[in-house]
C-alpha cells in the first residue's frame, strides 16, 4: 500500500509539473510577444486576400476562434477604422479566382469607395477567374484605383447561374414517399424532394432573382470602370476574356504578377512602407467614454438550443435561438449600449427558434432600445422572420431575402425498408394522430391535421411581418407565399427600409440611438467573443484521432454539391421530427 501511495503521489506530482510547464510556456510566449512588439510603421498598406475564406461573422469556437480569424463584417469595420488612421496609406487587394458571392462583393465595393474617398489608394491584382462564371470576383475589385491581371490568365464572368439539386428520382428508386406540404406555390425548398426539376413558379422566382443580381453587378462594374452598362454586358456575355482583352476593353488596367503589384502598392505608399494583413491590423483605440453600439450576429440555419453544443471543430457560430435571444436581451439590459445592430446571414430554419429570437427583439424594443437589422448574403424565410420586427432593416441590392412561408410533413420510409426485407408493426393507444409521424404514410385525417397546423404557422409568420412592416395580412400574403426576393426588389415591396451595408446599419443605429453623426461608437459584440487563449481552453481534451477525422470530413464536404446533399439530409431529419420549417430554397450561385 505504501508503494502504491508513493507511486500515486509521484504521478500526481509529475502531472502538476507538466501542466505548470505548459502554462509557463504559454505565459512566456505572451510576455515575449508583448516585450518584442515592434514599433508601428509610419506607412502601412493593408493587404486583403479574397481567396481566403471568411465566415460572415468571426468564429466563436474551435481553431478559427483560437487564431482570432476575423469575420467578413470585421474586415468591413477595419477598413472603416483605417479611413481615419494616418499611418494607413492604401489597400493591396488580391482578387478571388472563384466567386465571392454577389452580396459580399457589393458590401466590399462600398467599403472600397469609402476608403478611397478618405484619401487612400487601392491597388488590386487578379490571377484571373475560373471555375465559376458569375461576375462577383470582378465586381469585388472593380472599384480599385488600379487593377492588375497576371499575364496568360483569363476572366470568366458571363452571367449569374443558380443550381438546385432534386432528389425525387432517387426517392422513387428506393420507394421513399415525400409528404411535404409547402405554403405556398413559391415556397420552393420542398421542390428538392417533391419534384425532378423546377416548377414554373420556382423557375420564375429564380429567373427574376438571377436577373436582379446580374443587373446590379453590371451597374456596379460599369460605374466603377467608367463604362456604359451595355458595353460591360456585351463584353462579359460574349465569353471568357484574355488578360490582353480585358485591358483593351478597359475592364482592367495593366498586366503584371502579384509581386509586381505588391511592390507598386508599397512604392505608392512611400519609403519604408510595410504590408500588414488586414486581419492583424489594429485600429487606433477609441476613448473609453465612447458611446456603445451592440452587435449581435447570427449565421447559418436558425435552430433551437444553445450554440455551445457545437463542439470545438464547428465551422461557424451558428444561429442557435437560446444563444442569440440571450445575447439580444443582455445587450438590451446594458445601459451603456445605445442601440443594437443585428447582423443576419441565414437561409432560415426552425419557426419556433425564429419566433424566440423575434420575441427577444420585441422585449428590448419595449424597453426603449432600437434594433437595426443588417442583412448579409441571405436573410430568407426564418432569416426574415427574425428580422421582421426590427425598427429598421438594411439590405444589399444583392441580398437574397423574403421566402416568407413554411413547409412541413414527413418522409414515409416504409417502402424503402420493405425493399430490403424489413417490416414494421406498431401498437398505438390514444387518438388518430398518435402515430402520425410513424414510418408509413399519413392517413387522410392526419394529412388534413398537418396542413391545418402548417396554415396556422404560415398565418402567424404573416401576422408578425405585417405588424413589423405596417402591412395588412393580405398585403403581406401578396408578396409572401414563399417567394424569394433580391434586396432591391424587397425594398420596392416594403420588406426592407434601405439598400446599404453593415457600416450603413451602424450609421442608422447611431441615429436611432441618439449618437452624434461625427462620433465613432465602440462596437460591443454579443455573445462575448473569446480571446485566442479562451478558445484554446475549449480545445483541450480533443484527441488527435478526432482532429484527423474532422479534417477528412471537411475535405470531403468542401465540394458544394456534397455540402448541399448533407444539408438536405439535415433538413430531412428536421422535417421527420414533425417540426415545420421556415427555410428558403437551396440556392448555389456560380
Amino acid at each position: 500500500m505504501k508503494t502504491f501511495l508513493l507511486s500515486m503521489a509521484g504521478a500526481l506530482a509529475a502531472m502538476f509539473i507538466f501542466v505548470f510547464a505548459i502554462a509557463l510556456f504559454f505565459t512566456s510566449l505572451i510576455v515575449s510577444a508583448a516585450s518584442s512588439k515592434p514599433k508601428a510603421p509610419d506607412a502601412v498598406v493593408l493587404r486583403l486576400d479574397l481567396n481566403s475564406e471568411y465566415s460572415d461573422q468571426a468564429p466563436t469556437s474551435g481553431f478559427a476562434a483560437f487564431s482570432e480569424t476575423p469575420g467578413f463584417i470585421d474586415i468591413l469595420t477595419k477598413l472603416k477604422a483605417a479611413e481615419t488612421d494616418d499611418s494607413v496609406k492604401g489597400l493591396y487587394l488580391r482578387g478571388a479566382t472563384m466567386s465571392v458571392g454577389s452580396s459580399r462583393a457589393e458590401e466590399l465595393r462600398e467599403a472600397i469607395h469609402a476608403f478611397r474617398d478618405s484619401g487612400k489608394f487601392v491597388i488590386a491584382h487578379t490571377q484571373g477567374t475560373f471555375g465559376a462564371t458569375n461576375p462577383s470576383a470582378l465586381r469585388a475589385i472593380a472599384a480599385a484605383d488600379e487593377i492588375w491581371i497576371q499575364p496568360g490568365t483569363e476572366v470568366f464572368a458571363a452571367g449569374v447561374s443558380f443550381e438546385t439539386e432534386f432528389l425525387k428520382g432517387l426517392f422513387d428508386k428506393i420507394d421513399v414517399t415525400p409528404e411535404i406540404y409547402p405554403f405556398y406555390e413559391y415556397k420552393n425548398a420542398p421542390n428538392s424532394y417533391n419534384e425532378t426539376g423546377y416548377t414554373e413558379p420556382h423557375r420564375e422566382a429564380m429567373t427574376v432573382l438571377a436577373q436582379s443580381l446580374w443587373d446590379a453587378s453590371l451597374d456596379d462594374i460599369a460605374a466603377d470602370r467608367s463604362l456604359s452598362v451595355d458595353a460591360v454586358k456585351a463584353a462579359l456575355e460574349s465569353g471568357p476574356k484574355t488578360a490582353e482583352q480585358v485591358i483593351a476593353l478597359k475592364l482592367m488596367d495593366k498586366e503584371g504578377y502579384p509581386e509586381q503589384a505588391e511592390e507598386a502598392a508599397k512604392e505608392r505608399a512611400g519609403e519604408d512602407a510595410e504590408l500588414v494583413d488586414i486581419g492583424s491590423y489594429s485600429a487606433p483605440s477609441l476613448p473609453l467614454k465612447a458611446p456603445q453600439i451592440a452587435v449581435v450576429g447570427g449565421q447559418g440555419a436558425v435552430v433551437t438550443g444553445n450554440a455551445d453544443a457545437g463542439g470545438p471543430f464547428a465551422e461557424a457560430p451558428g444561429f442557435a435561438s437560446d444563444t442569440i435571444a440571450r445575447a439580444i436581451l443582455d445587450a438590451g439590459k446594458n445601459d451603456k449600449v445605445k442601440a443594437i445592430v443585428f447582423r443576419v446571414d441565414s437561409p432560415g430554419g426552425s419557426p419556433t427558434a425564429s419566433d424566440q429570437i423575434w420575441n427577444a427583439i420585441e422585449r428590448v424594443q419595449a424597453d426603449g432600445k432600437p434594433v437595426v437589422v443588417s442583412m448579409g448574403s441571405l436573410a430568407a424565410s426564418g432569416g426574415y422572420y427574425v428580422s421582421a420586427g426590427a425598427d429598421y432593416i438594411v439590405a444589399n441590392r444583392s441580398t437574397i431575402t423574403g421566402s416568407i412561408g413554411i413547409f412541413g410533413g414527413k418522409f414515409a420510409l416504409e417502402g424503402a425498408f420493405n425493399k430490403i426485407g424489413i417490416t414494421f408493426d406498431d401498437v398505438t393507444v390514444g387518438g388518430d394522430f398518435a402515430d402520425a409521424y410513424g414510418i408509413d404514410k399519413f392517413t387522410q385525417a392526419q394529412e388534413a391535421e398537418v396542413k391545418a397546423s402548417l396554415k396556422r404557422g404560415y398565418d402567424r409568420f404573416l401576422t408578425i411581418v405585417g405588424e413589423g412592416r405596417g402591412k395588412t395580412y393580405d398585403e403581406v400574403h401578396e408578396i409572401a407565399r414563399g417567394r424569394v426576393w433580391s434586396g432591391e426588389d424587397a425594398l420596392d415591396r416594403g420588406l426592407v427600409d434601405q439598400i446599404g451595408s453593415f457600416t450603413d446599419a451602424i450609421e442608422k443605429a447611431k441615429e436611432l440611438g441618439g449618437i452624434e453623426a461625427d462620433v465613432t461608437p465602440r462596437l460591443i459584440y454579443y455573445p462575448h467573443r473569446k480571446t485566442g487563449f479562451e478558445a484554446l481552453e475549449s480545445l483541450f481534451g480533443v484527441s488527435g484521432e478526432a482532429a484527423e477525422a474532422v479534417s477528412a470530413i471537411n475535405a470531403i464536404t468542401g465540394n458544394p454539391q456534397t455540402k448541399a446533399l448533407i444539408e438536405q439530409l439535415a433538413t430531412i431529419e428536421a422535417v421527420n421530427s414533425g417540426e415545420a420549417q421556415a427555410m428558403g430554397p437551396r440556392i448555389r450561385e456560380h
